[in-house]
């Protein structure tokens, strides 16, 4: 078993629905065990769907991509991911997501208008999506839920 404190970036390949078209994002993993393939996410995903931080994957070297490449998702960590775009020009990007963080949710933005959003396992998704859900019926925000973790998805 290695180092768990060993990064490594990973070459994830998808359909992007918004792009209509196969993208690709890289993201960090924490080696679990390298001679299994497994890495745990370090990142809250940008782009890629139906990822979540902290989830266990297995990936291995691909030689047509020239790196280690994702190809199976082995253990949900019960974390989800939702991005959110801020539609209001004068809303600053940086307070939605101070106060998101003042819930118990970390974030990584891009640029003054998109942030991916990480709902922890532990944390009530409920409280999290009413405030969602008034953001976006105020014009202030549009986000969607790209991985809800059975935790979080009260469709089931």
């Amino acid at each position: 078993m290695s180092d768990v404190s060993d990064g490594v970036k990973i070459l994830f390949r998808f359909y992007s629905d918004v792009l209509e078209e196969y993208t690709v994002e890289t993201m960090w993993g924490d080696i679990i065990d390298i001679d299994k393939g497994l890495y745990k996410i370090d990142n809250i995903p940008f782009y890629a769907p139906l990822i979540a931080s902290d989830d266990i994957v297995f990936a291995e070297y691909d030689e047509d991509e020239q790196m280690l490449t994702y190809r199976k998702t082995v253990e949900p960590s019960g974390n989800s991911t939702v991005w959110v775009i801020i539609m209001n020009d004068n809303t600053n990007k940086e307070d939605i997501r101070a106060m998101f963080k003042d819930m118990g949710c970390e974030s990584e933005g891009i640029n003054d208008k998109y942030f991916a959003m990480e709902i922890p396992e532990k944390v009530d998704y409920k409280l999290i999506k009413q405030k969602l859900q008034e953001l976006e019926q105020k014009g202030i925000i549009e986000y969607s839920e790209p991985c809800l973790s059975y935790i979080h998805d009260y469709n089931k």
